[in-house]
Formats: C-alpha cells, sequence, structure tokens
C-alpha cells in the first residue's frame, strides 16, 4: 500500500484522513493551527460530523500519525493531498494563501527525496490554478520537472457535510484530471486499490476541466434549490398550491431527479456562495457575464425578506416580539453555521428589533462566536418555544420532527409556525395553531 500524507485537516482532509487510516493506510496528516493539531491528536475533532469521532479514535496512534511539521508528512509519504481551505475574498475571487503556501513547502520538502511522489490538489481551486500556480511553485522549490521527476492531479471532492465519512468510502463517482497520464494512473492506481470490487465510475480528464467540473457541480445544485424555492413563492400566491407535490411530481422525471428539491429558506454552508462568486468573478474577468449564476445568488438572498414578510402578516410589527428559531446549522447534521440562513435569519429579526431566543442540538457553541448579543440560547426545542409570539423552524433537525401540536400550543404565548423547512402535516398542525408553511398557498375553498 501506498503510504498517504493530507496538507490540511479541514473537513476535507480530516474525513479523508481517518478513512484511508481505517482502510489500512499509513497515514501522515500536516495541520498548521498547534491547537487544533492537539485537540484531534486527543481524539477529539474540532466540528461537529458524524461518525468522524469514531473513526479517529480508531485510526489515532495506529495508521493515523498528526503532525505539525509539513516536511515531515510529506516525506513519509508517496501521495500527498493538498486540503487547505480556499476560502474568498471581499472581491469574489477564491484566496490562493494556503494553496501556495502548501505548493512551496510540498517544494522544498520534495528537494529532499528521490523517488517518484504524486501531488493531488483537492481544494477547490478556479480553472487553471493547479498548473499556472501550483506546478510552478512546486518545479521552483524542487529544482525538478513535472511529470518526470513529480506527479500532478487535480481530484474534485463531492463530499456532503452530514455525510463526509460516506462519502469518501461510497462516492458516486470519481474525477481524476491529470498533467499528465502517468500522473492519472497513479492516482487511478491508489482508488482502485482503495475502493476495490466497489470502485465506481471513474471520470479521466486534463486539469482544467476537471477544476470546472467542480464548480459547475455546487453551482447547478444551488440552482435547483433556487429555482424550488422560486416555485415555492408562485405557490403561496396560488391557493392550495403546494410546492411539496410540484417537487414530487418534477422529480420523478428521470432527467431531474428528486434530490436538492426541498423548498426552504434557500441554501448556505461554507461552499455554494464562495464558489459560484468565484466562478462569476472568474468568468466576468474573461468577458462573460454569468446572468443565472447572478440570478442564483440573488434568489437565495431574498429568501430571508420573504420569510420576514411572513412573520410581520401575522404579528404586524416585529419590534419587541419574542421569536422561537428552532436550528442554526445551515443544514442538519453539522455544527457549521458558515453562510447559514438561519443566522442571516436572526440578524435580520434583531434588527428588526425582535427578542430572539435559538435552539440547535449541534451549532450553539459556533453561534456564540458570531451571535453572542443580544440572544437567548435554550437548552431544548421546548424551552426555545416558551412564551414566544411566534416560532421559526429553521433547519430540519431529527429531533424537530418529533415534536407535537401540543407544544407549540402549550409553550408558544400565541401558537404562530413558519414552519420553513415543511417538517409537519398542515392539516394536523393548522387544526391546533397558525401553520404558515414555504411553499404552501392558503387553502383552497371548497368546489361545488
Amino acid at each position: 500500500m501506498k503510504k498517504i500524507s493530507f496538507i490540511g485537516l479541514g473537513p476535507v482532509g480530516l474525513c479523508m484522513a481517518v478513512c484511508f487510516a481505517a482502510k489500512g493506510y499509513q497515514v501522515t496528516a500536516f495541520e498548521k493551527d498547534a491547537s487544533k493539531a492537539n485537540q484531534i491528536k486527543s481524539g477529539e475533532p474540532y466540528f461537529y460530523e458524524p461518525h468522524l469521532e469514531e473513526f479517529l479514535q480508531k485510526t489515532q496512534n495506529k495508521n493515523l500519525r498528526i503532525v505539525t511539521n509539513n516536511e515531515e508528512a510529506v516525506l513519509q509519504s508517496d501521495i500527498t493531498f493538498i486540503t487547505v481551505g480556499t476560502p474568498a475574498k471581499r472581491n469574489g475571487t477564491i484566496n490562493l494563501r494556503y494553496l501556495t503556501e502548501a505548493s512551496k513547502e510540498i517544494g522544498k520538502s520534495l528537494k529532499k527525496k528521490k523517488e517518484a511522489h504524486l501531488i493531488v490538489v483537492k481544494s477547490t481551486v478556479t480553472p487553471g490554478t493547479t498548473q499556472n500556480i501550483v506546478k510552478p511553485l512546486v518545479e521552483k522549490n524542487t529544482g525538478r520537472k513535472c511529470g518526470k521527476d513529480f506527479f500532478l492531479c487535480f481530484n474534485p471532492e463531492f463530499l456532503r457535510e452530514g455525510n463526509a465519512i460516506k462519502d469518501v468510502l461510497e462516492p458516486d463517482y470519481i474525477v481524476i484530471g491529470g498533467y499528465n497520464q502517468k500522473s492519472a494512473g497513479m492516482l487511478k492506481e491508489l482508488y482502485n486499490e482503495f475502493h476495490k470490487e466497489h470502485l465506481p465510475s471513474i471520470i479521466q480528464t486534463n486539469i482544467p476541466t476537471a477544476e470546472l467540473m467542480k464548480y459547475a457541480n455546487n453551482t447547478f445544485l444551488a440552482t435547483k434549490i433556487s429555482l424550488i424555492n422560486t416555485m415555492a413563492n408562485i405557490c403561496e400566491k396560488i391557493p392550495g398550491a403546494d410546492v411539496t407535490k410540484v417537487a414530487e411530481a418534477i422529480g420523478k422525471d428521470h432527467r431531474i431527479n428528486p434530490h436538492f428539491l426541498n423548498a426552504g429558506l434557500g441554501w448556505g454552508g461554507s461552499c455554494f456562495r464562495k464558489d459560484l462568486q468565484a466562478l462569476i468573478t472568474f468568468s466576468k474577468e474573461r468577458g462573460y457575464r454569468p446572468m443565472l449564476l447572478e440570478a442564483t445568488c440573488r434568489a437565495n438572498d431574498l429568501q430571508i425578506k420573504f420569510t420576514i414578510e411572513k412573520i410581520k402578516e401575522k404579528l404586524k410589527k416585529i419590534d419587541g416580539k419574542r421569536i422561537a428559531v428552532l436550528g442554526l446549522a445551515f443544514k442538519p447534521n453539522t455544527d457549521d453555521i458558515r453562510e447559514s440562513q438561519s443566522i442571516k435569519l436572526v440578524e435580520q429579526l434583531q434588527k428588526e428589533g425582535a427578542k430572539v431566543t435559538a435552539y440547535d442540538p449541534m451549532a450553539i457553541p459556533n453561534t456564540r462566536k458570531t451571535l453572542d448579543k443580544g440572544i437567548n440560547y435554550a437548552l431544548s426545542a421546548i424551552e426555545c418555544l416558551k412564551n414566544s409570539d411566534c416560532a421559526i423552524l429553521a433547519t430540519e433537525w431529527e429531533e424537530f420532527k418529533k415534536l407535537k401540536p401540543e407544544d407549540f400550543v402549550q409553550n408558544m404565548k400565541t401558537p404562530i409556525l413558519i414552519d420553513c423547512r415543511r417538517l409537519y402535516n398542515q392539516e394536523k398542525l393548522s387544526k391546533q395553531l397558525c401553520y404558515i408553511a414555504i411553499g404552501l398557498g392558503e387553502l383552497a375553498e371548497p368546489q361545488l
């Protein structure tokens, strides 16, 4: 088995590292942040991902070594995955600081190594970055030639937060963008060995095409969500119309499929906004304005405004009202609040003068770092509902599905529920409380 190293232990790097180690590979993983590295060494990830802690504790001090020395990671491996973050700058372009730093350090380390080494870029980067930035930096710092003395691939990740471990072990497909056939062949051999008889479809292409595939994937998913949210907003103007039925119908069309057709507050997370903005900026710099992508972002931004309008419709005013917000993470099964629509909703409610009480099973610690002032944090969903004038279901956590109509009626001052994730049955709840749902028109009068 080849020895593997990872440079950068964020959600992608750490999840991949523990999965490779669990499969028997010798993995050396580099994390520059000493406090994060020490926490990982103790067997506790610094972020929540289902099954990650279990995998980490099984592999730590066995097949997985966490180091704070980049050179040690590279020299102790045959293949190095670059999994550093590429955050957005204010102008919409990606910040390549961590990627350039990693490329330089890998180059310096490889200068001390005689054996052939494969470098695999997993970090999301705009087309041309791997060949125009990573390759020259490694060549400059090694004094060696790419494709001859070391090898290079771009291998995009398609991991879903909340399902990342499963997605590493059972991906839908694998994309390999190789600098040359030898580079691609080395990575293909690794995945053949890793997945064995469960090897998924492998799409082999050149590096810039593989880089664009990652952006195409995320922009398509974001656009699909914005499209169904647009349908939801139209449904609300039509008596009796229900977006969940619309989604069910179009989802049965094999050209569309049912995934990412859940209407709601909109998309969030660390990737969609960043990647859409990066691709929009990248395209404009090359003389093309991607209006569809701009519209996708704009449609997503407006979902918060529409939700605020629903609240005002029922309460007449928001100032001074007690609002309960159920869910802060951008999606269930994660503690990630980056670009969370729930957080944006809370911020807007505060601007309107609302007294907000919020509850989330995992995301409160992260939220406190961003929104500690003026918010009450509850220890449970029931506590969150106490004496509120309106409740907003913002994140579809499994435990929220267990709430019953009487939980709202008995604990709220005025039982008004805005269901932004369509968790509940309209007929059941409407009999006992004021129930407003995304993408649901008012019940039509029966036809005689």
